[in-house]
């Protein structure tokens, strides 16, 4: 089993398939540049500090790593995947309050 974090970890498109491939994952999809994610990322690191011990936290710069961006359809940012075991479970595409990205979570931790 992985250890967990705290903290969302960085995750890149060599990291990211290693990273998501058991287990629960939210990654926010990002890029310095985007408003909407800089109102997403303190979202994200709350989530990381109250859950990080069940589910893998991270954030994926699309900038730095087109390729998984690519691979998931990601057309626009922000865009948050909720992943079990590397498969897709839901994608939600901007700015959301903190309650839909942890009932997204809930769900697949049933």
């Amino acid at each position: 089993m992985r250890a967990m974090a705290k903290h969302p970890i960085k995750l890149t498109d060599t990291s990211f398939k290693r990273a998501t491939r058991s287990g629960v994952a939210l990654v926010d999809f990002w890029a310095p540049w985007c408003g909407p994610c800089r109102m997403v990322g303190p979202i994200v690191e709350e989530i990381a500090g109250e859950l990080g011990d069940k589910v893998l936290v991270g954030k994926l710069n699309v900038d730095e790593n087109p390729r998984t961006a690519m691979q998931f359809r990601v057309q626009s940012i922000p865009t948050v995947l909720v992943l079990k075991d590397g498969e897709l479970q839901q994608a939600i595409v901007g700015a959301r309050r903190k309650g839909d990205y942890v009932g997204a979570l809930q769900k697949v931790l049933a």
